[in-house]
């Protein structure tokens, strides 16, 4: 399943896969795996991402539009 908000938030705070990544401590081609749905975001990736953005997890999950 392919994350459009992830992918969104990150392209409108001006950050690359790369920089999200070091942020995760994950590989960029990881990161870019996340994304576009090849590998599952665990509970803790969520978590550091919806902590790092300010959003909810159903927001990066694209289960709302409310951030």
């Amino acid at each position: 399943m392919v994350f459009k908000n992830l992918r969104a938030i990150r392209e409108d705070n001006d950050l690359r896969q790369s920089d999200i990544a070091k942020i995760l401590n994950v590989s960029q081609n990881t990161y870019s795996q996340y994304e576009t749905g090849v590998i599952a975001l665990t509970a803790d990736v969520l978590i550091k991402l919806a902590d790092y953005y300010n959003v909810s997890i159903d927001y990066l999950l694209d289960r709302t539009d409310k951030k």
